[in-house]
């Protein structure tokens, strides 16, 4: 199977992005491979700090290894929103394709040193590791929030996109461009949708000269995302959706059986309502494919 680096440049040329899940137990990871191979494109598989402690570093790594094996679709693991180099150590050494390495809550300058630093260690390691710097301020937690935090204040220039990628070596950028972690109620409902900064996106990528990835795409416009792909983002961080869509089949599970005990016949209710969030995303995503 060719490389995460490989598949990153195959959808530049073909102008379409690359879809990022997060998966925090078996019946996500399930529904997200379903939904990929079913169309036949390559997905991420993304983890961060808290859905690794849950699922197990090394248990999730040897899962995807397997499904590797089994499966004719490019499948890829990413160890998100890692905030420690020891995290990230520890992810590259269990077999991590990928690393976001996310200091953006620090001063950009001490930012720069720190994921420099994590950039030349991690690449000791393994040299096809693909790390994933982020600056700017999207918010933090993949959860439904009661209001939108202001985040105008922490939208990435290209100037210091720039400076940024050509300091630390990273592989790929996470810019703030109007995105945001989570969902607000209201987006949930449908009633509301997140908007981006097309303009500043192909000016980050202009200057930047890197894949570019988008973080908190989940309850964004599609149409943005449609705009976004064509300036230049590479990769849509797609997790609160499937997190609602987990939890709303659980619930179709076991209020349409009440008596049912049996978790491999509940379960499947929930890979159903994820997987029709991912199939959705990935057909978006890959829409010029």
């Amino acid at each position: 199977m060719r490389g995460f680096r490989d598949a990153l440049e195959q959808s530049e040329k073909d102008g379409v992005a690359i879809g990022h899940f997060n998966v925090a137990d078996w019946v996500l990871l399930k529904a997200v491979l379903a939904s990929g191979q079913e169309l036949k494109v390559p997905v991420v598989v993304g983890a961060s700090e808290g859905e690794r402690e849950f699922f197990g570093v090394r248990q999730i790594a040897a899962l995807v290894r397997s499904l590797r094996e089994e499966c004719d679709c490019p499948i890829f693991l990413n160890a998100d929103h890692t905030h420690s180099l020891a995290k990230a150590v520890e992810a590259a050494r269990t077999g991590f394709d990928a690393i976001v390495f996310d200091l953006s809550a620090l001063p950009f300058e001490q930012n720069v040193r720190q994921t420099k630093e994590a950039v030349e260690t991690l690449k000791t390691i393994n040299s096809a590791i693909l790390v994933e710097g982020e600056i700017g301020d999207i918010g933090t937690g993949s959860e439904i929030h009661e209001k939108a935090p202001d985040l105008s204040r922490g939208l990435t220039s290209p100037a210091e996109a720039k400076q940024f990628v050509e300091s630390t070596g990273v592989d790929i950028l996470a810019p703030a461009v109007g995105n945001m972690h989570g969902m607000l109620k209201s987006m949930v409902q449908g009633q509301t949708r997140k908007r981006l900064d097309i303009q500043r996106i192909a000016q980050i990528k202009s200057a930047a000269r890197v894949p570019l990835t988008l973080h908190g795409g989940s309850g964004t416009d599609d149409d943005d995302l449609r705009k976004a792909i064509a300036a230049g983002i590479n990769i849509i961080h797609v997790n609160t959706e499937l997190r609602v869509a987990w939890r709303h089949g659980l619930e179709e599970g076991l209020a349409k059986q009440p008596d049912e005990v049996v978790p491999y016949k509940i379960l499947p209710f929930a890979v159903e309502s994820v997987k029709k969030v991912a199939r959705s995303r990935l057909k978006l995503f890959n829409a010029h494919r």
